[in-house]
């Protein structure tokens, strides 16, 4: 990890982890009030295959506040020859996004998913000279921040019973938009890593 620290810090860049995630209409399992001896039950619709993908960003650089970049993909189900999940040309509006908002070079910090690794995810990366990216060590989401924000994203939807993926979009994109605004998480994410983030 240091090398990817010591080369956000030569080219005075955003260091930024990157991951995804998933979320159909079946809300997470979590623990409420009951009354003794009666299971709360919750009704949901989840027939089909619909979800949301989520790709984000936590993006860190000594002397700013962290941020967290993120943006969505709906699933509408099966269809020949569509992805279900983020194509690398998502990926590349990802990071120019994260370019502009960041306003400089951008350091991502990702594992190694075939999408990540395609011939055409590094032309795209090739054309942008201001990024540059580094693989995670295989098997390792502890470095990875991004992870705390899939756990905390999917404990705020436990037990709610959305009506469509219309409505699970708009709450996973109110629940993302609240971690933005609350820099002081973002910070939590990236501390649980035990990373030593400051440039060498």
């Amino acid at each position: 990890m240091a090398r990817r620290e010591k080369t956000a810090a030569d080219l005075g860049a955003w260091l930024c982890f990157e991951d995804e995630a998933g979320q159909g209409l079946r809300p997470p399992t979590g623990r409420t009030w009951g009354r003794r001896g009666r299971t709360p039950v919750v009704k949901v619709t989840a027939a089909g295959t619909k979800r949301v993908s989520i790709a984000a960003l936590i993006c860190t650089k000594s002397g700013f506040r962290s941020r967290l970049v993120y943006r969505t993909h709906v699933d509408r189900g099966p269809r020949k020859g569509r992805r279900k999940g983020f194509t690398e040309h998502d990926y590349a509006r990802l990071f120019d996004a994260a370019h502009q908002q960041l306003g400089g070079p951008v350091v991502i910090v990702w594992d190694n998913l075939n999408t990540h690794v395609s011939a055409r995810m590094k032309q795209y990366i090739e054309a942008r000279d201001w990024l540059t990216v580094f693989q995670l060590p295989p098997y390792a989401p502890e470095f990875n921040p991004v992870e705390a924000v899939w756990a905390h994203l999917k404990g705020s939807l436990a037990n709610l019973a959305q009506r469509g993926i219309h409505q699970l979009t708009a709450l996973v994109k109110n629940r993302l938009k609240r971690m933005q605004h609350h820099p002081s998480l973002v910070e939590g994410y990236l501390a649980k890593t035990r990373l030593d983030l400051e440039p060498p």
